[in-house]
């Protein structure tokens, strides 16, 4: 798969406090978000770097209006929990980038409802006014937003590349199942230093596992 700095976004999902920090929902509720951290401060080495390269920087964060009016089945059935710790609220600190994301003016933030960078946001019409046919993705986690994301950007015909080091899930054997899945059927997983030296060098090609 071929990868042209010129012609790709680098896109940082979910890098919030609530997904990152001890603090945030995902640590109170008894989860290791160690990995979580670790990846997140790769993604901003990877954005420093593909800011560089003349990229597109988009960071997305997953807000639920305060009213949960959103919400849906996410925070009433499938995650309750989420309902009752009022996770993802607009206007909390679990919403806002974790301290250290180190995002610059000309970068895009991207607010989403679902897991899917593509659902209910104005994602595509950003790509397209861009010009962006690859998306260069890191964050978490792997086998929820990542995963989604990846499968939706997939069947949009983008050139997908989803770098290893730079994503994580606080479940190490669904991380490993969603790289797996995405390496199969909807793009190439890279290691961050391949990715890096592409940025670098402006183009590279990723061939299929």
């Amino acid at each position: 798969m071929r990868f042209k700095a010129e012609e790709a976004a680098l896109v940082l999902i979910d890098l919030q406090r609530g997904f990152v920090d001890e603090e945030g929902f995902v640590a109170v509720q008894g989860r290791d978000v160690s990995a979580s951290k670790r990846a997140a401060l790769r993604c901003v080495d990877l954005a420093a770097r593909a800011r560089a390269a003349g990229m597109k920087v988009i960071w997305t964060r997953h807000v639920l209006r305060a009213d949960y009016a959103d919400g849906g089945l996410l925070v009433t059935e499938i995650r309750p929990r989420l309902g009752e710790l009022g996770a993802l609220k607009r206007g909390t600190a679990d919403i806002e980038l974790f301290e250290g994301a180190d995002a610059q003016p000309g970068d895009i933030i991207v607010d989403k409802p679902r897991y899917s960078a593509f659902f209910g946001t104005d994602l595509d019409v950003i790509l397209a006014a861009n010009g962006i046919r690859s998306l260069v993705i890191g964050g978490v986690t792997t086998s929820m937003c990542v995963e989604t994301t990846a499968r939706d950007a997939a069947q949009r015909d983008l050139r997908t590349f989803v770098v290893r080091e730079a994503v994580a899930d606080f479940d190490e054997a669904r991380h490993q199942a969603s790289l797996s899945a995405i390496a199969f059927g909807f793009g190439r997983v890279v290691g961050i230093d391949a990715m890096a030296a592409a940025m670098a060098g402006g183009e590279a090609t990723f061939p299929a596992a």
